[in-house]
C-alpha cells in the first residue's frame, strides 16, 4: 500500500503505534472513491441512487418499461395510467423516456411526447421513488437527416476542430436547459441515467459500427460528458454506455471510453424471431459476459433495452425470467407500447388489458426476483 508507506517515512512514530489505524483509513478511503459515480462532483441524491443501485442487484432486477407513463395501447396520457399498473396494480420501478429532436427544437420528441408533458411524468415517476432513464436518437448533425443516416464522417465533423463542432456544441446547450429543468419538490435536481450513443456497434445509427472508428467514438462520448458535466455543470447525470448483440468482452469493450466517463453498462438485446431457446442460450453468454465486466471495471449492469416473443402465452416466466434467474443486474427496460402506429403496425413489448401475456406477466411480477415500483419505494433509492 504505497501511501501505508509514506506515511511511514514521515511520520515513522504514528505508524508504530497506529499501524492497523492508518491501514483502516486508507482502506476506506479506497472504498469510498469505489462508492461514488464517475462525476465526483455529483449531487447528493445521484450519489445516493448510484449507491443503492448497486445494492439492488443482490435484491432483485427492477422493470422498466419505456413511455410508460404517457401511453399505452389503445390510449394516451390519461392521469396516472401505465399498461404495467393496468396488468399489475404497480407500476415499473424504471422509467424511460427520449429526447430525439429537442436538437431541433421542436415541441415533441420523435414519438410525438411532448417535452413539458415529460418533465411533469419524469417528476411523477421520481416522485414515487422511481428511477428515470434517458435516451437521444439525435439527428445527424452533418447531414440533418435522421439518427438512422450513417453519412461517413458524421462523428469526425463534430468533434474539436470538426466543422460542425460548434454547432454540435449548441445541441448539447439544449440537452443541458432540459436536463437543468428536472427538479423534485425541494428543488434538488433530478437523477438521471443518461443514455446517448446507444446500440454502438450496430450499423444502423451514424455513431454505431463502422461508421466511426473506435477512437471517435471515444472522443466524442468523453467531449460529451466533460461538456455536460464541466461547462455545462450537470452534475446529476449517470452515464451508460451500451451496446447491441455482441460475442465476446473484447469486442463489447471496443469503443469503451473509460471507467471515468461511465456508470452504468448494458447492451439492447430483441428476440425478433429467435426460438425461445436461443434466445436463452444468447442472453445467458452475453448478461455473464456483461456481470465480468462490470465486476472488473466497478459499474452497474444493466438489460437496456429489450423486446421478447409475446406471442408465447407463458414467455416472461417460462423464457425470460428463467434466464434472468441466473444472474445479478441493476434493471432491465422493455421498448415502448406505442400500439397500432400510422403506418399500420402494430407495436408492443409488455402486455396491456387483455393480451394473452397477462397471465404470466403477473407470476413474472410475483416471482420475488424481479422489483416494481412498490419495492424501489421502500428503498429509498435516493436517500
Amino acid at each position: 500500500m504505497k501511501y501505508v508507506n509514506k506515511i511511514a517515512v514521515l511520520f515513522p512514530f504514528v505508524f508504530a503505534m497506529n499501524i492497523n489505524t492508518v491501514q483502516t483509513f486508507v482502506q476506506r478511503r479506497q472504498v469510498g472513491v469505489q462508492e461514488l459515480p464517475s462525476d465526483r462532483s455529483a449531487t447528493k441524491e445521484t450519489v445516493n441512487l448510484y449507491r443503492n443501485l448497486k445494492k439492488q442487484l443482490s435484491k432483485g432486477i427492477m422493470f422498466g418499461h419505456q413511455d410508460d407513463l404517457a401511453y399505452g395501447v389503445g390510449w394516451k396520457y390519461q392521469e396516472g395510467r401505465s399498461d404495467i399498473k393496468d396488468v399489475t396494480g404497480d407500476y415499473p420501478a424504471v422509467y424511460g423516456w427520449e429526447l430525439g429532436d429537442i436538437e431541433l427544437d421542436k415541441t415533441v420528441n420523435l414519438d410525438s411526447v411532448p417535452f413539458d408533458k415529460m418533465k411533469q411524468l419524469i417528476r411523477q415517476g421520481y416522485d414515487r421513488g422511481g428511477v428515470i432513464t434517458i435516451s437521444w436518437h439525435l439527428n445527424n448533425p452533418l447531414t440533418g437527416k435522421t439518427a438512422w443516416d450513417p453519412a461517413e464522417g458524421t462523428v469526425a465533423s463534430i468533434l474539436p476542430g470538426g466543422g460542425k463542432h460548434d454547432f454540435f456544441k449548441t445541441w448539447l446547450d439544449k440537452i443541458a436547459v432540459f436536463m437543468n429543468s428536472l427538479k423534485g419538490s425541494r428543488g434538488e435536481f433530478i437523477p438521471v441515467i443518461f443514455r446517448p450513443y446507444h446500440e454502438l456497434n450496430g450499423s444502423w445509427f451514424w455513431w454505431g459500427g463502422k461508421n466511426c472508428t473506435p477512437d471517435e467514438y471515444k472522443k466524442l462520448w468523453q467531449f460529451t460528458v466533460n461538456y455536460l458535466r464541466n461547462e455545462k455543470k450537470l452534475h446529476h447525470l449517470l452515464y451508460a454506455y451500451n451496446t447491441d448483440r455482441f460475442s465476446s468482452k473484447e469486442e463489447y469493450l471496443q469503443k469503451y471510453p473509460g471507467d471515468e466517463w461511465v456508470d452504468v453498462i448494458g447492451f439492447d438485446i430483441y428476440q425478433r424471431n429467435s426460438p425461445n431457446d436461443k434466445f436463452i442460450a444468447d442472453i445467458d453468454k452475453m448478461l455473464s459476459a456483461l456481470e465480468d465486466i462490470a465486476t472488473e471495471k466497478n459499474k452497474i449492469p444493466a438489460l437496456t433495452e429489450f423486446g421478447g416473443n409475446l406471442s408465447d402465452s407463458t414467455w416472461w416466466t417460462g423464457t425470460f425470467l428463467k434466464v434472468l434467474s441466473a444472474h445479478k443486474i441493476s434493471y432491465v427496460l422493455g421498448w415502448r407500447n406505442a400500439g397500432q402506429k400510422p403506418g399500420g403496425q402494430f407495436e408492443y413489448y409488455v402486455p396491456y388489458k387483455g393480451h394473452m401475456t397477462v397471465a404470466d406477466f403477473v407470476k413474472f411480477y410475483q416471482s420475488g426476483k424481479m422489483l416494481f415500483e412498490k419495492d424501489v419505494n421502500d428503498e429509498k433509492l435516493y436517500q
